[in-house]
């Protein structure tokens, strides 16, 4: 389990490790925008107890979102949704024969009454982003971290559309 400072607002959890390289990317942009945050492996399949009561005890351990992320079968944002009412939210791992589109569907299509916010497959930086708009909500300082980096990217962007067309002379 990993902490950062303060107690963990965002649980970040696996169905396997091989999910790891992809989901560093959602623990690398909590870490930058200092939301605290803890990582767990626990599969749906093999783990089910385990995964229930993780779910079930998160809001008491502190918890304001969790960001679930599986391959293939991908049941694991579902088993965790269904055992807390904190929001969850879905990272579909590209992984397998299908390359990720049956992770998708599993992790979407889920029954009315117990909803997962899906983001796209591999899409771990989003998801990190949208727990932490979740949170702003109550964050005032928060949302400013959010706000400055939106306006950062975009001058990042700008900055790189300005070097290309000096490139290719369209200056």
């Amino acid at each position: 389990m990993h902490h950062n400072q303060s107690s963990p607002l965002v649980g970040i959890l696996m169905g396997s490790d091989s999910d790891l390289s992809v989901m560093e990317k959602a623990a690398e942009t909590l870490k930058e925008m200092g939301v605290a945050y803890e990582l767990n492996i626990s599969s749906a399949h093999r783990m089910p107890d385990k995964t229930a009561e993780y779910a079930r005890t998160a809001r008491e351990r502190g918890l304001a979102v969790i960001i679930a992320a599986a391959g293939m079968a991908a049941h694991l944002a579902g088993v965790v949704a269904a055992n807390t009412t904190l929001p969850v939210i879905g990272v579909p791992i590209k992984s397998g024969a299908l390359k990720g589109v049956d992770a998708l569907y599993s992790t979407v299509m889920m029954p009315p009454g117990i909803p997962v916010a899906t983001v796209a497959v591999d899409g771990a930086v989003n998801a990190a982003l949208l727990a932490c708009q979740i949170i702003a909500v109550g964050d005032a300082e928060l949302a400013k971290r959010l706000d400055d980096k939106r306006v950062a990217n975009r001058a990042k962007l700008e900055e790189k559309s300005k070097k290309i067309k000096a490139e290719l002379g369209l200056e």
